[in-house]
């Protein structure tokens, strides 16, 4: 499995980043984790081929983690001319604050005839759900985006990806990311916990008891990026390919 951090930025673009988009590749799947609102310029700047992209799956409803979506969705009818059918997994309500979204960026885009079907499903609290060639299981997230948020557990190739999603210390982490072969870890800020994200002083003292078997910080503010050198933690970059 290949896990590529298209964007690894948070909401501000902090370091000239791309908002929060990664890419996972198996033997028998390719899809998104989260599309924030730069992700199509992204994608299209690492040539990935979008049609090849089974879908996407939501941690929370932040402009930077799917506000991208109307873009991939109106690139998908206009441009890349899709025909195959596109997947969106994601929080209760997802679908409602879609088509709002949708329709205050391009009117009338929600409603217009697609050449492909969009297959969605809803998460629930630690229930398993399978696609071909992977599973996602959710784990509630201490994060406030007006839905629910959660972290992901990603089974694909017989390894598990963890992805935090945007959460303050949660005990639910524990069991997302526990004996993970990667844990991507949202990382906000160096010291000063912010409201509904991790500081690194809080993650660096918890990362003992989740025991994950590789650990990469992603989501960085100025203050953390100035830091990275001093954590002794690889740390994402947009265009960063990992193999697990």
């Amino acid at each position: 499995m290949e896990f590529t951090f298209v964007g690894s930025g948070d909401a501000f673009g902090s370091g000239g980043r791309f908002n929060t988009c990664f890419l996972v590749r198996g033997t028998g799947c390719r899809f998104l984790i989260d599309c924030g609102t730069t992700s199509l310029v992204a994608l299209k700047r690492a040539e990935i081929d979008l049609n090849a992209i089974d879908g996407v799956v939501l941690t929370h409803l932040h402009g930077d983690h799917f506000g991208g979506l109307p873009f991939l969705l109106l690139d998908a009818q206009l441009i890349s001319k899709r025909v195959r059918p596109f997947f969106i997994w994601g929080p209760e309500g997802f679908e409602a604050r879609l088509a709002v979204l949708r329709e205050a960026l391009f009117p009338g885009s929600s409603a217009a005839a697609l050449k492909f079907t969009i297959e969605t499903a809803t998460h629930a609290p630690a229930a398993r759900r399978a696609g071909a060639g992977f599973a996602v299981t959710p784990y509630p997230a201490a994060h406030s985006a007006g839905a629910p948020c959660f972290a992901l557990r990603i089974e694909c190739d017989g390894k598990v990806v963890t992805y935090s999603g945007d959460t303050a210390w949660t005990e639910s982490l524990i069991d997302a990311a526990r004996d993970a072969d990667l844990f991507v870890c949202e990382c906000s800020s160096f010291a000063r916990d912010l409201p509904g994200h991790l500081s690194w002083r809080t993650l660096a003292a918890r990362l003992p008891s989740i025991g994950a078997k590789r650990v990469v910080l992603t989501h960085m503010n100025p203050d953390m990026l100035a830091q990275t050198p001093t954590v002794g933690l690889e740390t994402a970059s947009d265009g960063l390919t990992l193999v697990v």
